[in-house]
């Protein structure tokens, strides 16, 4: 795992999320959470688009095993990877948007540059 935030959960628990949100952030392209979730998203996120640059039966292995569904993972190896094939990194944006109304917890967006 690129972070060490716990973000509160068990391991398994913090795995199983960050999967759910990369498979989301890849299908929508913009996701709306809490900014210490987005930079760990963002992370995981950078290292699977890096992963499905290089095309071969390796990298496809990997990203399959970590997006949980078939179709992200095809869109992201045939529309997303190709895109930023020139790019060394930074392929996502986070944005602050203020707090959230119930607990106050500080709120962001993530989405795809």
């Amino acid at each position: 795992m690129p972070g060490t935030r716990k973000l509160g959960r068990t391991t398994d628990h913090r795995t199983a999320m960050l999967r759910a949100m990369v498979t989301f952030l890849l299908e929508k392209g913009k996701i709306e959470t809490t900014v210490t979730r987005a930079k760990e998203v963002r992370a995981m996120a950078e290292k699977m688009i890096t992963t499905a640059k290089c095309d071969d039966l390796h990298s496809k292995r990997q990203v399959y095993s970590f997006v949980t569904k078939e179709a992200v993972a095809k869109k992201l190896f045939d529309e997303i990877a190709p895109k930023y094939k020139d790019v060394k990194g930074g392929y996502t944006r986070i944005i602050k948007i203020g707090p959230r109304r119930g607990d106050a917890a500080e709120m962001a967006i993530i989405e795809l540059v």
